[in-house]
């Protein structure tokens, strides 16, 4: 058997550079890796983890369910380009067997199959492959035309805005545009000059041969297989260098996810997985309040990744993020956005210096005595009704309670990581850490979600439970300590992004605000909340354009028809008041408010 012509040859060299750009890379980057991610690579191979994995593979990149839950149109123009390729590859090398038996076939003769059967005198067809593949075919040409008319129509398929491309991505993207058209074209001429074919390839080659003069057919026969090799070769030989990495980077990148490897706030050979795994799909672009309200079109996360890839990541870029997590929540390969975002920036930032964390030293300035521990937060400092809330709830339900900044005292060190200086958050991290250990406490309460998700995340309270005051407050109504009235007001809650996306509390708040009142939710609740726009994140934004962004979002709770906006962030609750035209109150002081006894 035959299965080599010329017109094969950009496609073997395409393959061959695509397969050795990707065995380089995946070398390095895993060389590259600490011990220890390594080692968890290793001991979670032969597990659940691995099966688990490859199921996920075959779910989100081929079917892309992700994408379909957020918007079923492109999640079909995915999948149709993903798992109809799939399927056109298996497919066809069954049906090379089913004509060839268990031959040894080279890749070039099962993707050019068509081709090969006239030069290697099959004649008898087997229809059922013929029509198999031809709806295979259309299946992918239906993705690719959505690709074109959102590229035309983006609005159509629910995207406000698409990704502005660097070079080779337009490069891989021209050329991926042309492979199944071109297959098309040149499996009809086939067709037309020796038959056979489905019901899509079959009936147009029998019109091109009714219509067409034969010589004409003739010479564009040859040409049509050549174009189609030349955009598959192209297509392969720009992939490593485009956006259409993900699709060989994706894969490695969620089996070791399920094997427990993960980014830190120090950058390492593994952020390459999660950086290069972005598509640039640009469906996190629209949910970036930057770009809704500022007209910020250079700073999302797609371009923060790009950048980042091609190392031209500028300071600017990097810091101007709000670090809200609405880009994460929508992100279809699922990549740590914020994580990311803190190591690029500590790259740049970070100072270790042992002489600055001197002042730490002998520093206590906590008081009270009693299992339970409060930690306000710098930004409760700042809105010092939160903190007599809380001081009068814990007296209402008789709870002894240590102070550990009352009086003054250290920050949890969160925006310090947010900064980039990750060596001076770590240097907080163990000074609160010994002072809670110092003090003996069992549970500690914040009520900043800043500080709570810095505990959660990065401190090690063995121990100690860590909760927000919503969190708290909820436990003591359940639990019969707390008694309050319920008021004939209507509320709204805004979700803090930290305490929301950052932390996964929504319920809690919710349940207390049903306690004291209405509840009225705004149209962006819960994981798809605004940001205040206030962010400790962002460096970049000046305070006029936080303003803007705050606008926007109050106007939506002020839409509900409500008579108070109630907030659990002491930071969201400063910026809604300065932009709201409603009284805005923090969960606490509301319940504080309508205490009715203590039942201990």
């Amino acid at each position: 058997m035959t299965f080599f012509a010329p017109f094969t040859i950009p496609f073997i060299v395409g393959c061959l550079l695509l397969l050795l750009c990707i065995v380089c890379k995946w070398l390095l980057w895993i060389v590259r890796m600490p011990r220890v991610d390594r080692r968890l690579i290793r001991h979670n191979f032969f597990t659940r983890h691995t099966l688990l994995a490859a199921w996920e593979v075959v779910r989100e990149s081929l079917l892309h369910v992700r994408i379909f839950r957020h918007n079923p149109m492109l999640g079909f123009m995915h999948m149709s380009l993903a798992f109809g390729w799939f399927l056109l590859i298996v497919v066809g090398w069954i049906e090379t067997t089913a004509y060839l038996g268990w031959e040894m076939v080279p890749p070039q003769g099962h993707v050019f199959f068509k081709y090969f059967v006239p030069i290697n005198g099959i004649t008898a067809h087997k229809p059922l492959f013929d029509h198999l593949m031809d709806a295979l075919l259309l299946f992918v040409l239906t993705g690719v035309a959505l690709a074109w008319f959102k590229r035309l129509r983006s609005r159509a398929l629910g995207m406000r805005r698409t990704t502005k491309h660097v070079l080779f991505d337009r490069v891989a993207l021209s050329a991926l545009w042309f492979i199944f058209p071109a297959r098309l074209v040149a499996e009809v001429l086939t067709a037309a000059m020796y038959g056979g074919g489905g019901f899509l390839t079959g009936s147009l080659g029998v019109w091109v041969a009714n219509v067409v003069p034969h010589d004409i057919v003739e010479v564009l026969y040859e040409p049509s297989w050549w174009f189609y090799s030349s955009a598959l070769g192209l297509f392969f030989v720009a992939m490593p260098f485009s956006r259409y990495m993900h699709i060989f980077t994706e894969i490695p990148l969620i089996f070791m996810r399920r094997w427990g490897l993960h980014p830190s706030h120090e950058r390492k050979s593994y952020d390459n997985f999660e950086v290069e795994a972005c598509s640039r799909c640009g469906i996190c672009i629209d949910p970036c309040q930057l770009q809704a309200d500022l007209g910020m079109h250079d700073t999302q996360s797609v371009y923060f990744l790009r950048d980042r890839r091609y190392n031209m990541l500028s300071l600017k870029v990097a810091n101007n993020c709000l670090m809200c997590g609405r880009c994460e929540t929508v992100c279809p390969v699922g990549i740590n956005l914020g994580t990311l975002r803190l190591n690029s920036r500590a790259m740049r930032r970070n100072i270790p210096h042992e002489g600055r964390y001197k002042y730490l030293r002998g520093v206590d300035m906590s008081s009270g005595d009693g299992t339970v521990g409060y930690f306000a937060g710098c930004m409760t400092a700042l809105t010092p009704g939160v903190q007599r809330a809380m001081e009068q709830i814990f007296g209402a339900v008789g709870e002894d309670v240590w102070y550990a900044d009352r009086d003054g005292g250290v920050c949890c060190g969160r925006p310090l990581m947010l900064s980039g200086e990750t060596d001076a958050a770590r240097k907080m991290v163990v000074y609160n850490t010994d002072l809670f250990r110092r003090h003996n406490i069992t549970t500690l309460v914040t009520s900043c979600p800043i500080c709570l998700r810095v505990f959660r995340d990065n401190y090690r309270l063995d121990g100690i439970e860590v909760l927000h005051h919503t969190e708290y407050i909820d436990r003591l109504i359940a639990e019969g300590r707390l008694n309050i009235k319920a008021a004939a007001e209507r509320y709204t809650y805004h979700d803090p992004c930290e305490l929301g996306r950052g932390c996964g509390i929504y319920d809690a708040p919710r349940r207390v605000i049903d306690a004291v009142g209405e509840l009225r939710e705004p149209r962006h609740s819960r994981r798809d909340a605004l940001c205040c726009g206030a962010s400790l994140a962002n460096t970049v934004i000046d305070d006029a354009q936080q303003q803007r962004i705050a606008r926007r979002m109050t106007a939506e709770l002020e839409a509900t028809e409500c008579s108070t906006i109630i907030t659990a962030c002491p930071l969201c609750n400063k910026t809604i008041a300065r932009a709201a035209q409603l009284p805005t109150c923090d969960i606490s002081e509301i319940v504080a408010k309508n205490i009715v006894s203590n039942t201990p």
